[in-house]
């Protein structure tokens, strides 16, 4: 059995309080996305320097890449609190005007997946964004009138997994806009590292670097495997080596290269169902028993990113590299 320590003050916590543990509270101690960290400090500096609320922010990206807690960060850096918010909750403009006429000046306001907002708030926010006000219908019908209503200056954080799916004067009114990438495999040991401290575990860097290793480029995920791992090393009364990363993780089914079972069901769908493809995503979709918007936006970048799918006018196909790494013949075709 291990003599590793474990502190016992985050297994009290609640899991929202024990995620935001792990996350960091300022741009110095977030891992990863240089650029956009380097671009940030630049906005935040200048707004600083100039006494005025920062240009209002677009962050987007695969999920689990740090864009919630980046608008975290910004709220921290400006010394302003936060509000919370996201767009499939403003289902009307009056859900949006009632958050943004109780702003207080520089709050700073974060909305997630923001491009899920219905479209006559996102009309209202045009307005808001640009000039700090809103407008309120007063009565119906020929009678109704509008009410110029001020808010108070405050900076806008959107967050979204489908940057394509927002309106142009929507995305032309942030004066910043970020992609966040995946993250590379030295990058994620050092969030595994950190979050390792913040459990109070002292783990061989080679282990935390193979949690790292099938963590599939995202923060989130990485995290998660870690806790599992050390779940795992607890119960089983294990050493927190690469052998004991390696029986865990392949107890929770994800592979050496990070596929989790629902990535190898795709793949085996489009190799054994539908001979390699093209399927298109709905079809595919079913197969698999999950939303297509959970295939398009968590399973195909990462698999795509791996080089085994390729997303054709016709549907998806399967690439020779899916076919070895399920251990099934590549048929001999050219648009594999």
């Amino acid at each position: 059995m291990s003599d590793t320590p474990v502190r016992e003050e985050p297994e009290s916590l609640g899991e929202i309080q024990f995620e935001g543990a792990l996350r960091p509270k300022k741009l110095s101690e977030f891992v990863g996305q240089a650029k956009v960290r380097q671009q940030l400090v630049l906005l935040l500096e200048a707004a600083a320097k100039q006494r005025r609320t920062p240009d209002h922010i677009l962050l987007s990206g695969p999920p689990g890449l740090g864009k919630t807690t980046l608008a975290m960060i910004v709220a921290e850096e400006t010394d302003q609190s936060l509000r919370i918010t996201s767009g499939p909750a403003i289902n009307h403009a009056g859900d949006l005007a009632a958050v943004l006429s109780s702003l207080v000046p520089g709050e700073v306001l974060f909305i997630d997946e923001i491009h899920r907002m219905a479209r006559p708030a996102e009309e209202m926010l045009y307005l808001a964004m640009e000039d700090f006000r809103i407008d309120i219908m007063v009565g119906k019908g020929a009678g109704a009138t509008t009410l110029p209503l001020d808010i108070a200056p405050f900076t806008l954080v959107g967050a979204t997994t489908r940057s394509g799916l927002l309106p142009g004067p929507l995305r032309d009114r942030f004066g910043f806009t970020a992609h966040l990438e995946f993250y590379s495999h030295e990058e994620l040991t050092e969030v595994v590292t950190r979050s390792a401290v913040v459990l109070g575990v002292e783990w061989p860097r080679e282990a935390l670097a193979e949690i790292a290793l099938r963590s599939r480029g995202t923060p989130r995920i990485a995290n998660r495997l870690l806790r599992r791992v050390r779940d795992f090393v607890l119960v089983r009364e294990r050493n927190p080596d690469v052998s004991s990363v390696q029986d865990a993780l392949e107890l929770y089914d994800v592979d050496e290269l990070g596929l989790d079972r629902l990535d190898r069901a795709v793949l085996e769908a489009l190799i054994v169902k539908f001979d390699g493809g093209p399927v298109g995503l709905g079809t595919l979709s079913v197969s698999v028993g999950e939303e297509p918007e959970t295939i398009e936006s968590v399973v195909e970048p990462f698999l795509v990113r791996q080089g085994f799918i390729h997303r054709t006018p016709r549907g998806r196909v399967a690439t020779s590299g899916a076919y070895a790494h399920l251990g099934h013949k590549a048929p001999a075709r050219n648009d594999l």
